[in-house]
């Protein structure tokens, strides 16, 4: 006859052994078939943007083509309403000679070189051709216009990395819902205007934009910019690409401000 501690002991370890196989029954059968679902069907619905696009304004655009991604002056606080008072564009209404726009190779009567980077989503007004390569987990956006490189990561993270350094062209993650390709960006200096207008922004500009290929030879970004320390209110714009399958990128040197100069004289300045 077995001592009651002995079956409590052997009851206890054969109750401990069934319950780790199950679990770990459970955990095999259970994450391959996670991963696996979750692989196969973002890979059935993620489209290819891949491709040298060329900006194409919609008609009711023109007016600002080329200077404002949304023609319209956003309601502003009291700061960003100094701020933008205190801009002057070479480009857009208030245009004058002596600008000083940080990003313009040409500007003044003593032909400054600007030529810092433009930031989002200014980079999207300048109308040179942009190249997007696409990797799993990754999607970038390479610019003709001073060869301007933006990574998007799509490696399933939905949040930023805490205490971002600010930066030019911002922090970018991105995600896929449906057809379309959702990109957060945050993390800016607030070294950059929106335009070539001269709207400001602060270092808490938040941008969202979503990138669709509504048929084979368009691309659409929609625009949503939300800045809290600048404007009272989000706002918004869109930019149509079309497809040039036999384009490449050129390289084009903001600082070579001899060739832009010769450009701008022949009257193909963009």
């Amino acid at each position: 006859m077995r001592h009651p501690i002995v079956n409590w002991i052997l009851a206890l370890t054969a109750l401990f052994v069934c319950s780790f196989t199950s679990q770990a029954q459970s955990t095999e059968s259970r994450k391959p078939v996670t991963v696996q679902a979750t692989k196969a069907k973002t890979s059935a619905r993620v489209p290819d943007f891949s491709g040298v696009w060329e900006p194409h304004m919609p008609e009711s655009a023109k007016k600002y083509s080329g200077y404002s991604f949304t023609g319209e002056i956003p309601p502003m606080t009291p700061w960003g309403k100094a701020q933008y008072e205190a801009t002057k564009p070479s480009w857009g209404p208030r245009a004058v000679l002596d600008s000083t726009d940080p990003v313009n190779p040409t500007t003044g009567t003593g032909h400054e070189v600007g030529c810092f980077p433009p930031g989002v989503p200014r980079i999207y007004v300048h109308h040179f051709p942009m190249e997007i390569l696409q990797v799993p987990g990754h999607v970038v956006q390479i610019f003709e216009f001073g060869h301007f490189v933006r990574e998007i990561y799509t490696n399933g993270a939905h949040e930023h990395e805490k205490d971002l350094n600010p930066s030019w062209m911002g922090d970018s993650i991105g995600w896929w819902e449906g057809d379309t390709l959702v990109i957060d960006s945050i993390g800016f200096n607030d070294k950059t205007w929106l335009d070539r207008a001269g709207l400001p922004h602060s270092d808490q500009l938040h941008v969202v934009e979503h990138i669709r290929r509504p048929n084979h030879g368009t691309l659409e970004v929609d625009i949503l910019v939300d800045d809290p320390k600048a404007y009272t209110a989000t706002f918004g714009g869109k930019e149509i690409y079309e497809l040039r399958p036999d384009w490449k990128i050129e390289e084009m040197i903001c600082e070579d401000n001899v060739n832009f100069n010769e450009l701008k004289k022949e009257g193909k300045e963009q």
